[in-house]
């Protein structure tokens, strides 16, 4: 993988920097909103041209599915969030956490309290000054059970901030959350245990702050249009509405490290054919953008083509609890041997992409010795590889054990172009390998997957998850009895007595011990195949000459634009 050193780099740097301190509305066609959006540009060009390099013009797979920090649930929608909003620290161009809205922080000696101290010169786009209540509102509003914010647990279980999981559970009120605005420029934070990366997560989107007044007067239309939003970070949002195939945002003068910006602006457009979004790139309408397989194979040679680590493992989800086929672990330990990632990786996507053979991807997570956590990709061998004899050996004692010779299953897929090319080879390899089985695909839209997998509206489906943080926890923690992002509804009392003692127990205070009992935790969940893990993404784009300092993460926010320039 062209990246694979500075992905590893920014797992030893982020462990290194965290153990100083102790991851509604109407669609419009794609011609309207260009309209729309073409308008709103002139509007602000003439205004910003002064004020940066140039607009930046970005292609998305996919369209914004929120811009409310506490709600949003996919990468597309962090990486808008985090254009026009600051958290308390925000990442280096290593991956590092730095101060952001917080200009400084003090940890207790024990690594149960945290102090920031909010710059002076943090304000929102409406004038107001960006205090620490913002901060108090916004967790208040996560761990709501009103909410229902899918990313609550970020506060609980893997923030472990004081009474968050007791609130979760409706059993305290959103008051007596461990975080207190001292006054309008500190905020205390109480947790229940020292947790290693917690600065890390004061960049991710659910942690970001949001004004209890404008919310309040935006009612149920916040964060849906330019007019319901507030920006306390390097640009402005000035076009958008909900499912919007274009939008824009333009620099925010009012920034306290405007300076710094060099942009006008960034222009988004979703354009979900590969084949129009490489034509778009050619005919300088777009300056970055995402290329499938084929297209590699095309631009390869260019000096424009990158490859760029993802950080997203790939895998498939079979629903455990609900399809009592899928319940026998035979069968499933069979139709994980039967997939050749190799070939995924190699003959399918050909962007760099890495065939992943265990729960936690490679390159991103480093141990207490500065190591990847997952470097050995054979550590799981006797239970996830490819291996046709191996398959039909456990196929057999699957027919043997549920009495039947055929099976039939559906998998549900993104309706983006790499997902389904993937579940048409997946189709293959499950057919050919294990003679009578049979896989129908279903095409979705990433919503509606997501949807039916967390209603446990399906069989098998091809998904993906990325690291909002650098530990394994933020992929081990999924597979926890009654986890919303546990889709297989798999439970295993060891495994989550194990996920406790990592995250409230002694281990805590114990790195190299948590350290190995996570491999003992992921261990189980590779030997039941609660997961048939594909692969590691990369993103293979092209990136304009004309632009550089665009910052590519692994983990949280997969791009960042604050740095970049563009010439000309």
């Amino acid at each position: 993988m062209k990246n694979a050193k500075s992905l590893l780099a920014f797992g030893v740097a982020a462990a290194m920097a965290l153990a100083a301190t102790g991851c509604g509305g109407s669609a419009t066609s794609a011609s309207s909103a260009a309209e729309s959006t073409s308008s709103a540009s002139q509007a602000t060009e003439a205004e910003s041209a002064s004020a940066g390099s140039g607009t930046l013009n970005i292609m998305l797979e996919t369209p914004v599915e929120s811009l409310d920090p506490q709600l949003a649930t996919d990468g597309t929608s962090f990486e808008v969030i985090a254009d026009y909003t600051d958290g308390l620290m925000q990442m280096d161009a290593d991956g590092a956490a730095v101060p952001a809205c917080a200009e400084s922080y003090e940890v207790s000696e024990d690594g149960t309290t945290y102090t920031f101290h909010i710059r002076e010169d943090a304000v929102w786009s409406n004038g107001d000054p960006v205090t620490a209540n913002d901060f108090v509102f916004a967790w208040q509003r996560a761990v709501d059970p009103a909410n229902a914010s899918e990313y609550s647990y970020m506060l609980s279980d893997i923030g472990q901030i004081v009474n968050a999981a007791e609130i979760i559970a409706g059993e305290k009120d959103v008051s007596e959350l461990g975080v207190t605005a001292v006054d309008d420029k500190t905020l205390e934070v109480q947790l229940n245990v020292p947790v290693s990366y917690f600065l890390s997560l004061m960049y991710f989107p659910t942690y970001y702050p949001v004004n209890q007044a404008f919310f309040e007067s935006c009612g149920d239309t916040f964060a849906t249009s330019p007019e319901t939003t507030l920006s306390n970070g390097a640009f402005v949002l000035t076009s958008y509405e909900p499912a919007a195939t274009a939008f824009e945002l333009v620099k925010n003068e009012d920034y306290y490290d405007a300076d710094k910006v060099q942009l006008a602006g960034l222009n988004y457009q979703v354009i979900q054919d590969s084949q129009q979004a490489l034509m778009s790139y050619q005919n300088g309408d777009l300056d970055t953008t995402l290329l499938n397989g084929e297209q590699v194979d095309q631009v390869k040679d260019d000096p424009e083509f990158t490859s760029v680590g993802a950080g997203y493992l790939w895998y498939i989800s079979p629903n455990i609890k609900e399809v009592p086929e899928l319940a026998n672990l035979n069968l499933r330990l069979a139709m994980t041997f039967a997939l050749d990632r190799d070939s995924i990786c190699n003959d399918v996507l050909k962007d760099g992409c890495a065939p992943t053979y265990t729960a936690v991807p490679p390159e991103f997570a480093a141990g207490p010795d500065g190591s990847d956590f997952s470097a050995d990709q054979t550590m799981f061998a006797d239970a996830c590889a490819y291996d046709p004899d191996k398959a039909l050996e456990y196929y057999e004692a699957a027919k043997t054990e549920l009495s039947q010779d055929t099976f039939t299953f559906d998998m549900v897929v993104d309706a983006d172009d790499a997902p389904q090319k993937v579940a048409q080879v997946v189709k293959e390899q499950l057919e050919t390998t294990l003679p009578g089985m049979t896989i129908n695909l279903t095409i979705e839209p990433k919503k509606q997957r997501v949807e039916d997998m967390q209603n446990g509206n399906f069989q098998l489906a091809l998904t993906r998850w990325g690291p909002d943080y650098a530990d394994p926890m933020t992929y081990l923690g999924m597979w926890v009895t009654d986890n919303s992002n546990n889709y297989g509804f798999w439970s295993n009392a060891d495994y989550d007595a194990i996920i406790a003692e990592c995250t409230t127990g002694d281990l805590c205070t114990d790195p190299e011990g948590r350290w190995s009992a996570l491999y003992d935790a992921e261990k189980i969940v590779m030997d039941e195949a609660v997961i048939f893990p594909l692969y590691t993404q990369c993103n293979a784009e092209m990136v304009s000459s004309a632009v550089s300092g665009i910052e590519f993460h692994p983990v949280a926010l997969n791009r960042v634009y604050k740095n970049a320039v563009k010439a000309g």
